[in-house]
């Protein structure tokens, strides 16, 4: 584990723990001390009662799509094509920060344009 995830683990472990921080909004995994997207593939992201990677259409999983190149991450229902929930947005939001901070540790990006 490098310093930058090692440092962002620990500064979202606090700021969670004292109501700064949504957990849906954490760039990192406290499960699994990766980054979001590295991870987010993981059964133990899967919730049906907060319908994170979860259709209730179908009860069943999102398969996900995680593009490293591109920076993107989809989540789709394999039986219906649906997306999910608002729950599922916010995690497919931090999955994409989450390969925008690595891109930008790596220098494969600027902070400065990052965000794009």
């Amino acid at each position: 584990m490098n310093a930058t995830l090692a440092d962002r683990l620990v500064t979202e472990d606090r700021a969670e723990d004292v109501g700064l921080l949504d957990p849906d909004d954490r760039l990192t995994c406290h499960v699994h001390g990766r980054w979001i997207h590295q991870c987010v593939s993981s059964p133990l992201h899967i919730n049906q009662i907060t319908r994170h990677r979860w259709c209730r259409d179908c009860s069943t999983e999102l398969g996900v799509v995680v593009d490293e190149l591109s920076r993107d991450v989809a989540m789709m229902c394999r039986r219906c094509g649906g997306g999910g929930s608002a729950a599922t947005s916010r995690l497919i939001a931090a999955c994409r920060k989450s390969l925008r901070a690595v891109a930008v540790e790596a220098g494969r990006v600027s902070p400065l344009t990052a965000c794009a």
